[in-house]
Parts: structure tokens; sequence; C-alpha cells
């Protein structure tokens, strides 16, 4: 697809929405952040995201997808990985919900949720997926073309750093609304157990 036409961008633009609106590691876990640590652990941590992306773009387009795919071994790790992390970041996520959900833990700082944003999307084999399967439709030459495959990637961060933005801004949004803490902890709760289903799922759709 010619992504110099309105059409083909318009397309890739299309599928990087529908591929980030798709229940993820991503979209839970933000909610969850902002819902119990508020707005700004919840944007540091969409920061920590959108490196990871950008990071995970890279790699790809330098060749690092392409050997995961060739050697087993690796796509267990990261599969393996990613979702042990997710479990664990689900736990987190769960026992939180009885702390006081309008301040991030004590001794807490921005730069942790950073951190834990971006391991989750190095670790993320949905990332992954995008780079190796939608976005080489969209730039079919990638090996010979790194830099096209690199703006596209640059594009595709923007567009899913936007919406994890508003994510975090609708959360934050419900945390004022729900008012109670205890409202706010069963929400919690409920998104922490939606994130732990979500690491199943991705064991199960990346099995064999």
């Amino acid at each position: 697809m010619d992504l110099t036409t309105t059409e083909g961008l318009a397309g890739f633009v299309l599928a990087a929405v529908l591929a980030e609106v798709t229940p993820g590691p991503n979209m839970s876990y933000l909610a969850i952040v902002a819902l119990g640590d508020g707005r700004r652990a919840g944007l540091a941590a969409v920061a920590g995201v959108a490196l990871g992306l950008g990071l995970v773009g890279v790699a790809a387009a330098l060749g690092l997808g392409a050997l995961i795919t060739a050697v087993p071994a690796l796509a267990q790790v990261l599969r393996w990985g990613g979702a042990a992390y997710l479990l664990w970041l689900a736990w987190q996520g769960w026992k939180g919900a009885d702390e006081a959900p309008e301040h991030a833990p004590r001794g807490s700082t921005l730069a942790r949720f950073f951190r834990r944003g971006l391991v989750t999307n190095l670790l993320n084999p949905k990332a992954f997926a995008f780079y190796l399967t939608v976005l080489p439709a969209f730039v079919p030459d990638a090996a010979g073309d790194p830099a096209r495959f690199l703006t596209m990637a640059a594009v595709y961060v923007a567009i899913a750093t936007a919406i994890h933005a508003s994510i975090v801004l609708a959360a934050a949004s419900w945390h004022r609304v729900l008012g109670q803490e205890a409202a706010q902890g069963r929400l919690r709760r409920l998104l922490s157990v939606l994130l732990a289903l979500v690491a199943v799922w991705l064991l199960v759709a990346t099995a064999g």
C-alpha cells in the first residue's frame, strides 16, 4: 500500500488505532495507575510506554523482530516473561486497592511508573506483533527502506501515546467521580483482574 497517498496513510492510521483500542496490556495497566496513583503517575507510565514502543520499533527495523521470529527460544522468553510481568503488575494493582488511592505509596516516584511502563512494552508481544505483521503491509520493502519503516513506527507511537493519555485522563476522571475510596478500590481490583486475564490471553494467543 502506497503511504504517499491519502488513502494509504489513512489506512495505516486506522490500523494503528484499531491495534491500540483492542484490549491489551497497556489499557488495563494505565487505568490502574491513573485510578490508584493519580494523573501524573499515569502520564509518567504513558511516557514509559511510548519509549518502550519506540525502542521495539527501532529493534524491529534493525532486524531483531525477525531474529525473534526465527529463534523460537527467544520468542518463548518474550512470551512468558511478558505474561509473568503483567501478572505481577495485576497483583500489585490488586494489593494497592486498599491504599489511599489519591497518593502513590510512600517513597514512590514518577520514575517508578515510567520504568514500569517501559518494561511493560519491552516485554509486550502485542507490540512486536504490530511491527512484524501490520506495519510491513504498509512498508513492504522494510529491509531496504528502514527510514520509512522508522517514520511509520514514529507515527504509530504518536497515535498510541494519544490513546494511552486519553485512557489515563479518563481514569483520573473516574477517580473524582467515584469519590469514595471503597468504590475506587473495587474498580481498581476489577481492572487488576482484567489485566491478569490479558496476560493469560496473550499466552493463549501466542501459543504454538
